[in-house]
């Protein structure tokens, strides 16, 4: 039997299932406020590309996926997940032997980061 477990505990790659209980998709990030630790919901990788399923969406949380209300009809039309850019390290920028670029790559400035495409 499947146990209930916390948004927090959830991993990529969870199965998503819709309400008629076919699978919607998998979990691709949680989209979270931690300072409020507020749920908000989740960026689903499904056939029609990625997703926000919204946390009032969510029917149940445990040790097997997540269900949703969501029937198999309106995955298409869900959004499209929003927020700010994607960022990851450009290991050609993290070069340099200086405290500068230590910094840089310690502290992950700006300029040591590029948008991921």
């Amino acid at each position: 039997m499947p146990e209930p477990i916390a948004y927090t505990a959830l991993e990529k790659g969870a199965p998503v299932t819709t309400s008629g209980g076919e699978r919607l998709g998998t979990v691709e990030h949680v989209l979270q406020d931690a300072s409020l630790d507020l749920f908000d919901g989740l960026a689903v990788r499904t056939h029609h590309g990625l997703r926000f399923v919204d946390a009032n969406q969510v029917t149940s949380i445990t040790t097997d996926g997540v269900a949703t209300s969501i029937d198999e009809s309106e995955v298409e039309a869900l959004p499209a997940p929003e927020g700010d850019a994607v960022l990851e390290a450009d290991p050609e920028q993290y070069q340099g032997e200086g405290l500068t670029a230590w910094w840089g790559r310690t502290f992950k400035r700006s300029h040591w980061l590029r948008e991921k495409e």
